[in-house]
């Protein structure tokens, strides 16, 4: 049974009243493009059968990601080096991008699928609100990403896993909120603060003596920035700033009236005031004691 076509040579399904899932449109018309059904390893690119973590050295993994929520909206800041095992594979990588209009993404893990699994989720969102006419809710992004996630599973097992982060403004609430993830696709909502990659307890452990709930934006920003400069300190894979060629981390901030970048020019005073600092304090700031 061959497909019915149009004059433009496209094939029924392109045509005919769908899902609002874009991942679903691209299941039924080409599902060999998803990255979850990559041929990875010498595995099946249908289940994904391989030597279970036989593949994580072949990829450059992108590492720590923060996120904290302030009064008015939520910043998103990863630092800038991807790793090959030992070796530097880049040192100027973004791993932070606009999700949509009013959410924001990270991602830690195998760095190339990852920002493939980012875009594919930046599509999901605007293929349904074009489809339906109207944004997802804050949480219902929150599961899409999860459902695009568990797309991965085959090629997380084979050790090519992303682990995202996701924030957003929720308008209803009027508040940021912060969702993590597992590399089979759970998400879990969290309080105030998170961190993700290989220098996230590091980076945690920094936030967590600085943050406060009453922050404002610029807080946020130097307290994410605080926590990326103390995970560069005790963990290899995570990039310090880099003064001489103005590398800095990305950091994006998400609130009502959108999602915005910090300029590099913005963040690099950030990074000089507390590069400046710590030169009388190496250990960072004093945390309040109450």
């Amino acid at each position: 049974m061959t497909d019915s076509r149009d004059l433009t040579g496209l094939s029924s399904t392109y045509l005919r009243a769908g899902t609002s899932s874009f991942t679903e449109f691209v299941r039924l018309i080409a599902p060999e493009t998803l990255p979850g059904a990559r041929l990875a390893a010498g595995g099946s690119p249908v289940n994904g059968s391989g030597p279970a973590g036989g593949a994580g050295h072949l990829t450059a993994q992108a590492t720590t990601i923060v996120a904290l929520c302030y009064d008015g909206g939520v910043v998103m800041a990863g630092d800038r080096r991807a790793t090959a095992g030992n070796m530097i594979a880049q040192n100027d990588i973004q791993k932070v991008f606009a999700a949509d209009e009013h959410s924001l993404v990270g991602i830690a893990g195998a760095a190339g699928i990852g920002i493939e699994l980012i875009g594919l989720f930046q599509l999901e969102l605007e293929h349904y609100e074009k489809i339906e006419g109207a944004p997802l809710s804050t949480i219902g992004k929150a599961n899409r990403l999860s459902t695009i996630l568990r797309q991965n599973l085959g090629l997380a097992m084979q050790g090519l896993a992303v682990v995202p982060l996701f924030a957003g403004w929720d308008d209803p609430e009027q508040r940021g909120r912060i969702f993590s993830y597992d590399p089979v696709g759970g998400r879990y909502e969290e309080r105030a603060y998170h961190a993700i990659g290989s220098g996230s307890i590091f980076a945690r452990g920094s936030i967590k003596k600085l943050y406060r709930d009453d922050f404002t934006a610029d807080q946020a920003v130097t307290a994410a920035l605080q926590g990326l400069y103390d995970a560069a300190e005790d963990d290899s894979a995570t990039g310090g700033p880099d003064l001489a060629r103005r590398i800095y981390p990305v950091v994006w901030t998400a609130s009502a009236d959108g999602a915005e970048r910090v300029a590099d020019d913005r963040v690099g005073e950030f990074i000089e005031q507390i590069v400046a600092a710590r030169r009388s304090r190496p250990d960072g700031p004093e945390a309040p004691v109450v």
